[in-house]
C-alpha cells in the first residue's frame, strides 16, 4: 500500500490509479469494513487525526480532484466524507524526498515521458499535507 504524499498531478497513470485504489482500501479499513491491513504503516498519519475518516476523504478528495482534472472517472460517490480538513496534516521533508526518489525510480522503468517530466520538477505535497523538518517518518518501510 503506497499513500503517496506527493501531490497527485505529480503521480503518473499507473501510480494515481493505484493510490486511488488502495486509499479507498485504507478508507474500509479505518472505516472497519475488512479485517487485513489493521496494522499498515501508511495509516498511522490518519488514525492520529482526531477523525480519520475525515482525514482520508480529504485525501481523497485531492486525488479525485486531480483524476477529474486529467479526464478520469473516478467515483466520488466511494469517499465516505468528502471534502478538506481546516488543518492541514504535517509531513516531514525527508518522507517528501523519500517519495520523489522513489516515484523517479518506478518513472524510470515504466514511463520515460512521466520520467523526463519528474526530472524537470520538484516534490510538492498533496494538499492535505503540510511540510516540517524532519527524517523520512518513522512508520515508512524503506526499501
Amino acid at each position: 500500500m503506497r499513500i503517496w504524499s506527493l501531490h497527485p498531478s505529480q503521480l503518473d497513470r499507473a501510480a494515481l490509479v493505484a493510490c486511488w485504489r488502495e486509499t479507498l482500501l485504507a478508507q474500509a479499513v479505518l472505516a472497519g469494513r475488512t479485517k487485513g491491513y489493521q496494522n499498515h504503516p501508511q495509516l498511522v498519519r490518519f488514525r492520529a487525526e482526531p477523525e480519520p475518516l475525515a482525514a482520508v476523504g480529504a485525501y481523497l478528495s485531492g486525488l479525485h480532484d486531480d483524476a477529474v482534472r486529467r479526464g478520469y472517472r473516478f467515483d466520488a460517490s466511494r469517499i465516505l466524507i468528502p471534502g478538506s480538513l481546516p488543518e492541514r496534516i504535517a509531513v516531514t521533508q525527508g518522507q517528501l524526498d523519500y517519495e520523489w526518489r522513489h516515484l523517479g525510480a518506478k518513472l524510470e522503468k515504466r514511463s520515460p515521458d512521466d520520467a523526463a517530466r519528474w526530472r524537470a520538477s520538484t516534490p510538492a505535497p498533496h494538499s492535505l499535507f503540510t511540510v516540517v523538518d524532519g527524517p523520512v517518518e518513522s512508520w515508512e518501510r524503506i526499501s
